[in-house]
């Protein structure tokens, strides 16, 4: 194996490498987005509301508020039902 060789390989394994992390790089830029826009999907589904709810997502925001740290206790309030269209 001449210089050359060696040189190339070495060469070709760090643009490899580069390459990667630019990949890597981009995808972490971007998770936080992903992890956003995936609770806000899991929340609508579990809830069943639209952009018409507001009251109703504010009035849940303040049981929870009212209930003791620590404890187990779950909100059971009805989803927000669709206007009329």
């Amino acid at each position: 194996m001449s210089w050359d060789e060696l040189s190339l390989i070495i060469l070709a394994a760090f643009g490899c490498l580069t390459l990667l992390l630019a990949q890597v790089d981009e995808t972490l830029s971007k998770l936080p987005r992903i992890i956003r826009v995936w609770r806000q999907v899991r929340n609508e589904l579990r809830n069943r509301t639209d952009h018409n709810c507001q009251d109703a997502s504010s009035e849940l925001r303040t049981e929870a508020s009212d209930m003791a740290p620590g404890s187990d206790a779950r909100l059971s309030g009805t989803p927000c039902q669709r206007g009329a269209e």
